[in-house]
């Protein structure tokens, strides 16, 4: 199935900034067109108590470039912060040819410098709801995360591989164009960020480029992806978190789960199906998506578990940094003599 183009949804990143409607949430359920707060929250509330009596077993989660935001994640059309801002100088005709495989063969160097922003390094660390999705997966009841997102934050909040679904690609690994042999992520990274571009190193007089295993515009999505039915089949929860739903075919596998089972969205405004409100097993928490999901973790009574991921995060962080200062000072010292 041809690829279609995806990006559009990176590219408008600036849909989910970080906000939350005069700081309150926005709970609802789509059968009074969110407008009875009080019925709606008694509905999740039904959710809620499923979930917490084990009758719910096979979540998948659905999510979007709007669950990174609060990560720090640039969007790509800012004028003077949007990643396409710095890909000034190579003169593109249109931005968007940084992710055309016709115009990557003739010139490698603008997308290899946008990966150097996009590639998971440790700069934009997992937020709340990356911890969620991976809570679901500590507790035995995730059956599957699809994302349309390449910044790899799933990965880094320890979500398994073997649960993840990466519609548009990854970092992870890397192809080369010519031989087709496979290499990990991690081997042309600093090459990568050193400004040069990969060639090959596993086929004897190969040397041509390394590619991520990023989806370009036109190519195939990952075939684990059309296994999507052997998911959706068994799956008794639906979870929608940042995603606008306009990209195909990743919007479209919303539609099938089973009619009767409960899909949530968690997302800064309605998308989809959830605006006209047809299903009454249908939900939604507006607002900023860090925020309605540490709600909806309350409502669940797993917010400790919560804190206590980001707890250990934020402390890994602050060694980190601390191993950074502590080599730049002995630098500093090597220098002075």
């Amino acid at each position: 199935m041809p690829f279609v183009r995806f990006y559009h949804s990176l590219i408008n990143l600036n849909l989910f900034q970080v906000s939350i409607n005069s700081g309150k949430y926005f709970v609802s359920n789509n059968r009074r067109r969110c407008s009875s707060t009080t019925r709606s929250m008694t509905s999740l509330s039904h959710v809620v108590n499923q979930i917490n009596e084990g009758m719910i077993k096979n979540v998948i989660v659905m999510v979007g470039a709007g669950i990174s935001t609060r990560s720090g994640i640039p969007d790509f059309r800012s004028p003077e912060t949007g990643l396409y801002a710095n890909l000034k100088r190579f003169q593109l005709e249109d931005p968007c040819d940084v992710f055309d495989f016709d115009y990557f063969l003739k010139n490698p160097r603008p997308f290899f410098e946008l990966a150097k922003e996009l590639y998971p390094s440790g700069k934009y660390l997992p937020n709340e709801a990356h911890f969620f999705i991976k809570i679901l997966h500590d507790r035995g009841i995730l059956k599957r995360l699809y994302t349309q997102n390449i910044d790899g934050l799933e990965r880094a909040a320890d979500i398994p591989e073997g649960k993840l679904i990466e519609a548009h690609g990854t970092f992870s690994s890397a192809t080369c164009i010519k031989c087709k042999k496979q290499c990990k992520g991690k081997e042309i990274k600093n090459q990568i960020f050193e400004g040069e571009i990969p060639r090959c190193h596993m086929t004897d007089n190969c040397r041509a480029v390394i590619k991520p295993d990023i989806v370009f515009f036109g190519k195939d999505l990952p075939k684990r992806f059309f296994t999507f039915q052997h998911d959706f089949t068994k799956c008794d929860l639906l979870i929608v978190m940042g995603t606008s739903l306009q990209v195909q075919p990743f919007a479209d596998l919303i539609n099938s789960v089973n009619p009767r089972t409960p899909r949530i969205l968690f997302n800064r405004e309605k998308v989809g199906p959830f605006v006209k409100c047809k299903r009454k097993e249908d939900f939604t928490m507006t607002g900023d998506i860090s925020d309605s999901t540490r709600k909806f973790m309350d409502m669940l009574g797993w917010e400790h578990q919560l804190d206590s991921y980001l707890q250990k995060q934020q402390k890994e962080k602050k060694k980190a940094r601390g191993k950074e200062i502590c080599g730049s000072s002995k630098g500093e010292k090597k220098t002075d003599r």
